[in-house]
């Protein structure tokens, strides 16, 4: 089934510091499928030229696990902690598998950074974060720009602040949506930023369940006690594995564009779908 080749779970992930690389390994055990080790946000101006050579030598030192997908998230690239942080990744003769872009105003804060790790020959994805008004204005550009991309992240804080309205799920609706369409225009798995409050693990459900069910493929955790529950709700459920299989085996059979299951008429480009639900269960 060529189309399993590229899916894999993204139902979760949690940043680590890279100030911290001790905090690593935990990260990894914590059950997500994506750990990302922090140069931006959580690490402190005066933190960043230490995060970075620390962040940097976790790569060096330990093989990446398979079964969990490693991000290095950078600064801004319009930024000079941007700049020094993607000139340490070329000078490194172990870059990180992927690099997490944040605030992507435009294809080309993208595009530069393509053009430089193929100069290099480093072979990094990219993982861009909308999370500025000018980001989410061309996000359907961006998501197309580069070869690189897998996923597209939804920055929920930057962009509430962006918009200045409430970090609730209504008032950033239209954000969310116009990051999901633009991801599946370019066959690109929508990643949901995470849900701040700890202390309200049924709102962290209801809202993972929103985002699923609006298109996202995972969303972030705050803390490791999260992500059962997230990837609890982005797992396809038993009876959609079986519904998959049975789908999947009636196009075979008929080697057709459409098929009858259970008196409902299914279409082929379903099929997508369908390897995708048996890629995230592991199935075949």
């Amino acid at each position: 089934m060529p189309l399993n080749e590229k899916i894999r779970p993204r139902r979760s992930f949690i940043f680590t510091p890279g100030l911290k690389p001790e905090m690593f390994p935990k990260a990894l055990a914590s059950g997500v499928d994506m750990v990302c080790v922090e140069l931006e946000d959580g690490i402190a101006p005066k933190d960043k030229n230490v995060a970075r050579r620390k962040a940097l030598e976790i790569f060096c030192d330990q093989k990446m696990p398979n079964d969990v997908e490693v991000i290095l998230r950078i600064n801004s690239v319009r930024s000079s902690f941007g700049i020094d942080d993607l000139r340490a990744i070329l000078h490194s003769k172990t870059p990180p598998p992927a690099i997490m872009l944040p605030k992507v105003n435009d294809p080309g804060d993208v595009s530069i950074v393509d053009d430089l790790l193929t100069e290099r020959g480093h072979d990094c994805r990219l993982h861009p974060i909308i999370e500025t008004n000018s980001g989410l204005e061309k996000v359907y550009d961006i998501a197309k720009c580069s070869g690189r991309i897998e996923t597209l992240f939804f920055g929920l804080i930057d962009m509430a602040a962006e918009l200045r309205c409430k970090l609730a799920w209504d008032q950033l609706l239209y954000a969310r949506s116009r990051v999901v369409h633009a991801a599946a225009s370019a066959g690109l798995d929508a990643i949901d930023g995470p849900f701040m409050d700890l202390e309200d693990p049924q709102g962290n459900i209801k809202q993972a369940i929103l985002a699923r069910d609006l298109g996202f493929s995972g969303k972030g955790s705050i803390h490791p006690k999260q992500v059962a529950d997230l990837n609890s709700v982005f797992s396809p459920t038993e009876d959609q594995i079986l519904q998959a299989k049975k789908i999947i085996k009636l196009f075979e059979q008929a080697d057709t564009g459409l098929v009858m299951v259970d008196g409902k008429l299914i279409e082929k480009p379903v099929l997508r779908e369908m390897y995708r639900i048996l890629a995230i269960s592991n199935e075949d």
